[in-house]
């Protein structure tokens, strides 16, 4: 199969490595995979401040580049959501094809692959963030607050990791505050709920934190550091290509 690769603009520009990661891990499993050189954002940042009815560039550089792939993954919950719902275009029978066929990195492997076991070791005490664009809009993860059967695809791959032990927390679904640019608007707020999501964390001896999106990631690392944490962060790309 044809994958194309999505990268957001601030793993692209912040966190390269999650990028490399996810191309080693398409190919690992056997994706042919290509990388289009004239992306650029997804057009979800001017969205989410209200003004959706000036990305239509966005959506056509994305349209044009991501048109004719069987699929299109990207490892990043809160972008691929974006897409999946928003994307329009002058082009709009190839958008509609591309909402269809676009996967954040853990659902293509599960549902789509349907991985059972990886060449991957991470000898460390793991706790896993679910952010809520992958849970809520993706259905990554069950939620908590409704009476179901719990369900994570993270967990299921994380689980495929060699000497990797998964600590539960107290609320594994709790927002961690970042909320894309609510973090910029309500900082004081924001700060707040990603230590509490950190405190989660560290009261369970975590060694590494890891999720699905580099943006929440990215948040609770900031906390992490000014605290003068030796807990870090890592994208569960990075994980799930380990061979430490």
């Amino acid at each position: 199969m044809k994958v194309g690769l999505f990268i957001p603009c601030y793993i692209d520009q912040f966190y390269p490595k999650v990028a490399i990661a996810t191309l080693k891990l398409l190919e690992k499993v056997g994706c042919d995979v290509d990388y289009p050189l004239q992306q650029t954002c997804c057009g979800q940042p001017m969205a989410n401040s209200g003004y959706e009815h000036l990305t239509g560039g966005c959506n056509d550089n994305f349209v044009s580049n991501f048109a004719g792939y069987d699929y299109i993954v990207s490892p990043s919950g809160s972008c691929t959501l974006h897409i999946k719902h928003h994307l329009h275009g002058t082009n709009e029978t190839a958008a509609t094809e591309i909402r269809s066929r676009i996967y954040e990195l853990t659902e293509f492997l599960t549902d789509v692959l349907k991985i059972s076991s990886l060449e991957a070791t991470f000898p460390y005490k793991v706790g896993l963030h679910q952010s809520c664009h992958g849970q809520r809009g993706l259905h990554l993860a069950q939620m908590s607050e409704l009476v179901a059967p719990p369900y994570s695809k993270p967990v299921q791959l994380l689980n495929l990791v060699k000497d990797l032990e998964l600590i539960q927390l107290d609320r594994r679904d709790e927002c961690c505050g970042f909320g894309g640019t609510f973090c910029v608007t309500e900082e004081a707020v924001s700060a707040k709920m990603g230590k509490d999501r950190v405190a989660d964390h560290l009261r369970h001896g975590v060694h590494y934190i890891t999720g699905v999106d580099v943006s929440c990631l990215m948040h609770l690392e900031g906390i992490l550091k000014r605290a003068n944490s030796n807990v870090q962060v890592k994208h569960i790309a990075e994980i799930l290509t380990a061979t430490i």
